[in-house]
């Protein structure tokens, strides 16, 4: 059985970038139990977009919303700790995230007890 798996999703004013992530989310061949976002008080639509992908997610979405910007890394910190499950992926908002990534690194960790972090290559893309 696999492990359960979170998203740890933190957000600033990512509208522009944000439907293309939460889509390749979408695509993942083992979904994650759970997605965390932390918005950092965002003045665009950052939120809406999130809150209308919640509401067809087929696992459980919970955004949360800063009064006042924490800035990235305790904004990280922040997501990370609200996660519930065992393995914990972290996402920026302008990620486009492989369809197979949650399934390889979830197999790898089961795989590998003694390693408890891992990361991936990435490619560089733009507009």
């Amino acid at each position: 059985m696999n492990p359960t798996t979170s998203i740890a999703l933190c957000t600033y004013n990512g509208d522009r970038f944000l439907p293309s992530q939460l889509e390749s989310l979408l695509r993942q061949t083992q979904l994650p139990n759970e997605l965390i976002v932390c918005d950092d008080n965002s003045t665009d639509s950052t939120v809406k977009t999130l809150e209308k992908f919640a509401q067809k997610a087929p696992f459980k979405v919970q955004i949360i919303i800063n009064k006042t910007s924490l800035g990235v890394v305790k904004n990280f910190e922040k997501a990370a700790t609200c996660c519930q499950n065992e393995i914990i992926f972290f996402c920026d908002q302008d990620d486009l995230w492989m369809p197979t990534k949650i399934e390889k690194q979830t197999k790898f960790l089961t795989q590998n007890p003694d390693i408890q972090v891992i990361f991936s290559n990435l490619d560089l893309v733009d507009e």
